[in-house]
């Protein structure tokens, strides 16, 4: 299978594409800065780098990189500095996504491509009417008020769950959600919800970034998995 990989640089990106290239998948990376990636990477017939930022490059080069891909993953973020929190693009991975999806949707092709979004706990799934208590609501409020990265998420599953749907015949799609991220070097035993078992905000839950990238790869290669959550935003803890 041909993977694309956004945000193959961060910290979760880059576990992502070591577990699709120990299973000896063909991947594609979009990176700004390919001289920061790990060196085994750069010689590594398997992968292939494209250096470029992903909203500046035009429709038809992104319709051309999606073009063979069986599945596309985005690990899109902001960086945590005053510019990446607060300057542009603002909506980097909501605009990525879409582009990203429009060009999938432009080729045509006669199997659907997965699409699969990291995002986090604090979105809400609106599909399930997930409950929250009355002071995460009000926490929230202030997020999206304070943190203009919280709405980019938000508006990113929203993006796969209204305008791309359940029954898009181009594209099937999983959103998934770490709650809080942590280091870890080995993949350890995890669970998946639908919804969130804990509140986000108050009792925030832990999970690693490589067990992120172990889930999201398993989803894109296994086909049982991928039935499971298609058109879902699960969630994903790291057992104790």
């Amino acid at each position: 299978m041909k993977i694309l990989v956004v945000g193959a640089s961060g910290a979760t990106g880059t576990q992502l594409v070591e577990q699709l290239l120990l299973n000896k998948h063909q991947v594609k990376v979009i990176v700004r800065s390919p001289e920061k990636l790990p060196e085994s990477w750069k010689t590594n017939e398997g992968l292939q780098i494209i250096a470029a930022s992903i909203l500046v490059l035009s429709d038809a080069e992104m319709s051309t990189i999606v073009k063979d891909c069986q599945a596309v993953a985005s690990c899109l973020g902001h960086n945590l500095t005053w510019k990446g929190i607060y300057g542009q693009p603002r909506k980097l991975v909501t605009d990525a996504t879409r582009r990203l999806c429009n060009a999938i949707q432009t080729n045509n092709n006669q199997q659907p491509t997965k699409f699969v979004l990291m995002n986090t706990t604090g979105n809400r799934n609106s599909d399930l009417n997930e409950p929250i208590s009355f002071a995460q609501k009000c926490v929230i409020g202030l997020l999206r008020l304070l943190l203009p990265p919280h709405v980019d998420n938000e508006q990113a599953a929203d993006y796969l769950r209204i305008q791309i749907g359940q029954d898009n015949k181009f594209i099937e799609w999983v959103a998934v959600r770490p709650d809080g991220l942590i280091n870890e070097d080995e993949v350890t035993d995890y669970e998946i919800h639908a919804s969130p078992t804990r509140s986000a905000i108050f009792n925030a839950g832990k999970v690693s970034r490589i067990n992120v990238g172990h889930f999201m790869a398993d989803l894109i290669c296994d086909g049982n998995l991928w039935n499971t959550w298609t058109g879902q935003m699960p969630v994903i803890y790291s057992k104790p």
